[in-house]
Parts: C-alpha cells; sequence; structure tokens
C-alpha cells in the first residue's frame, strides 16, 4: 500500500465524532466502583457496516448478537458497549442480557434492534448485572461536541492507561470526507482479526461490502501485527460505521479516489494498533520490528511479529539489554523462509548482526538507544522483496502484578 502523504490530514481534537452526523457519550452505570463504564455512540441516518471479530473458538455473547444484526441488514446505527464484564461464557443467559441491551439501546433511539451493535470488555466468566445498564441506558445523551467523544472513549476502558483516539480527512470527489476512530486494548493483545475493541467511523459513502473488503486487508497491516502478551480475547472485535453523509459518489475499488479513502482508513487503524501497543499493561516502551528482505510479505509480518511477541526479547528490552542473540532465535523459529548466514539485524541504527554473524558495538550507547521510551529493531533476510513491520511493547514487572490481580 502506498502513501498518500499529501491527500492526508491529521485532524487536531481527533475524536470519533469527527466525521458529519456521528454522537456519542459514555456515563458511570455502576458496573465499576467510580469509572465510567457504559458508552453509546450513534449514527444519524443508518450506516453501512464492516466487521472483523475474534478468532477465538470461544466467542462472548455481545459478538454473536453484532455479527446477527449485521447479517440482517447489513447497516448499524448505534453501538452499546459496556466496560467491567465482558459477557463471556455466559450461556444462554449472557445471549438474553446482550439482546436486551441492544433492545434498550433501540428504544432510546427510537430505531430498530437490528441497527444495534453491541461490545462487552471485562472480566470473563461472571454474569451481568442489568439493573444498572438498563438504567444507564435511559440516562445516556450522545453528543456529536468533543465531551462526547472523550466520555465514550473513557466508558470502553478496562486496564489502559489512556484514551485512544485518532482522526484523519480527505477529498474524495471534491467532498471532504473524515474517518476517525477510538480503541481500547491493554492485555490479551494478539488478536489475529481485531483488537479488544475499536470504532471507526467515517461520513464517506461506501456499501458494506465493499467497505468489509478494505477493512480486512487493512487490519491485516495494523491490529493483526501487534502483539501485547501473546493472548486472544473473546471479546476481539472491530468495527467501521459509514453514514455516506460526506456526498461523494458511492466508494468502490474503481472509484480514483479509492486508495485515498484505504490509505485514511489505514492510517486511523494503525494509529490505533500502535497506541495500543504501546499503552501494554505495564509497558514502559514501545517496540517496532521491521523486516526486509523476506520471501514474501506475508512471511516478514509472521517475523517481525514473532519477535516482537518473544517473552524473551520483551524483557530484554525493559532491561535495556542489547542481546541480540533473542532476536535472531526468534526469527529462527518464526517458521519462514530464511539462510542463517545472510541475515541482517540492526537496534536502532547499530548494526549487531551481518551475514548472521556478530558485529562489534558499543553497548553504552546502545544502552543510552534503549532507555527511550520507542526501540525500533530492523531485520534484513536478503531473501526477497517482502517487507512487513508489527509493534509491541516490553514485559514488566507490573504487567504481572497487574494479571495476578486483575479480579481483586
Amino acid at each position: 500500500m502506498t502513501t498518500t502523504v499529501l491527500a492526508l490530514k491529521r485532524i487536531s481534537g481527533n475524536n470519533i465524532v469527527s466525521p458529519i452526523g456521528f454522537k456519542a457519550t459514555g456515563i458511570h452505570c455502576g458496573i465499576k466502583h467510580k469509572k465510567n463504564d457504559l458508552a453509546l455512540l450513534v449514527s444519524e441516518v443508518p450506516a453501512n457496516v464492516a466487521g472483523v471479530f475474534t478468532t477465538n473458538a470461544i466467542q462472548a455473547a455481545p459478538l454473536m448478537v453484532t455479527k446477527e444484526a449485521m447479517q440482517q441488514t447489513g447497516k448499524m446505527q448505534a453501538i452499546i458497549v459496556n466496560s467491567g464484564n465482558a459477557n463471556a461464557c455466559t450461556g444462554q443467559q449472557g445471549l438474553k442480557d446482550a439482546r436486551l441491551m441492544q433492545q434498550k439501546a433501540a428504544e432510546k433511539l427510537g430505531i430498530a434492534p437490528a441497527l444495534v451493535g453491541v461490545a462487552s470488555t471485562g472480566i470473563i466468566g461472571e454474569m451481568m448485572r442489568m439493573e444498572p445498564i438498563v438504567n444507564g441506558i435511559q440516562k445516556l445523551e450522545p453528543s456529536s461536541e468533543l465531551e462526547g467523544s472523550i466520555l465514550f472513549s473513557q466508558a470502553i476502558l478496562t486496564t489502559d492507561t489512556v484514551t485512544k483516539n485518532t482522526a484523519y480527512s480527505t477529498v474524495i470527489d471534491g467532498k471532504k470526507i473524515t474517518i476517525a476512530g477510538t480503541a481500547k486494548g491493554s492485555g490479551m493483545i494478539d488478536p489475529n482479526m481485531a483488537t479488544m475493541l475499536g470504532f471507526i467511523t467515517t461520513d464517506a459513502k461506501i456499501e458494506s461490502v465493499h467497505l468489509q473488503a478494505a477493512l480486512k486487508t487493512v487490519t491485516d497491516l495494523t491490529f493483526n501485527s501487534i502483539t501485547v502478551d501473546g493472548d486472544t480475547s473473546t471479546n476481539d472485535m472491530v468495527l467501521v460505521m459509514a453514514n455516506g453523509m460526506a456526498g461523494n459518489n458511492s466508494l468502490t475499488p474503481a472509484h480514483p479516489d479509492w486508495e485515498q479513502f484505504t490509505e485514511a482508513l489505514h492510517a486511523v487503524s494503525q494509529d490505533l494498533a500502535k497506541m495500543i501497543a504501546k499503552d501494554g499493561e505495564g509497558a514502559t516502551k514501545l517496540i517496532e520490528v521491521e523486516v526486509s528482505g523476506a520471501i514474501t510479505d506475508i512471511e516478514a509480518r509472521k517475523i517481525a511479529k514473532t519477535v516482537v511477541g518473544s517473552p524473551l526479547v520483551k524483557t530484554a528490552i525493559f532491561g535495556c539489554d542489547a542481546n541480540w542473540g533473542r532476536i535472531i532465535a526468534a526469527v529462527g523459529y518464526s517458521g519462514a523462509t530464511l539462510d542463517p548466514n545472510a541475515i541482517k539485524i540492526k537496534i536502532g541504527s547499530t548494526t549487531v548482526v551481518e551475514n548472521g554473524e556478530p558485529v562489534p558495538f558499543s553497548e553504552a550507547q546502545l544502552l543510552i538507544y534503549l532507555k527511550q521510551p520507542e526501540v525500533k529493531i530492523s531485520v534484513d533476510l536478503h531473501q526477497g522483496i517482502g517487507k512487513g513491520v508489527a509493534w509491541g511493547c516490553d514485559l514488566t514487572y507490573d504487567y504481572v502484578q497487574i494479571n495476578a490481580t486483575y479480579r481483586s
């Protein structure tokens, strides 16, 4: 995918309601002790929708309900989200509860239940307390102002330390179109289809079938290229709503501005993916692994994700240890085609391996680099033209502490 730098504009005050016709809000309804835990995102008109979901065989009730809704209409006008309880592994009662959330949100907005998506995140295996949710839905008053977007992005968080928002605009058919996104995700991130929760809005006009194809392609390059801890959640999903209110001609792969749209979607998705990786539970560093010279792009991404997901690499980066042996070992067990005698590895701008052999370097100089909040590892296999990038974070004492006491 090429980069159309001049066609994209990063929007300051980026938020999920930047595109025309979207409103959002979030409140504390009582699932959590204090923090916001119930959120609502609404389009003024039914929007075409696309979604990608977890590949975990155990899937939470909200995913099932959302998939059902998408299959019925191919459209979505609202998404109701709760944090603090995943509503996963909760059987038939869990499905009833997810459908009740859908129904009550629909009644609040005066729309059909099939136009409402449902998402939940939090503890797995606990039954939902529906009274605070039902009462809370009645109190939700979505707004097109920045405050509504902030409240929404806060209400979907679990162990996240920061909210994750981004937005871009571009011009299609002479019309300004905007794509914005917000996400949550900090642990249990190795999605293989989506991320913990991601919501993207756009006022572009595009049919669901083409939106789905674009999202799938972009997801492989962004959300599927992050890992925090190697776990895949039961609740992962990314949903995109396109309400068409910008007034452009309907986008298809044959449209002359198709690439501008996909670049904007890619930019939003990559921003959110990197924010999730950077905010990994207990993380102190964002790690980027760039692989070149692979047989294919797919193999390059596979290697990159293997390296960034290695617990030994992650702990070495946390400890500011230039232990490149852990990097080359991860490359070796990635399963990709390679020649051990052709590998080159760089940490930052410092070459540490050339032709599969060690290269003298200054440990003191590299220590200074490894203390930075973002660390880049480059691997060149010299086997082909395949390229790929993956993002992750270091593995710290705090990660163990957070997850050892998650239910406490």
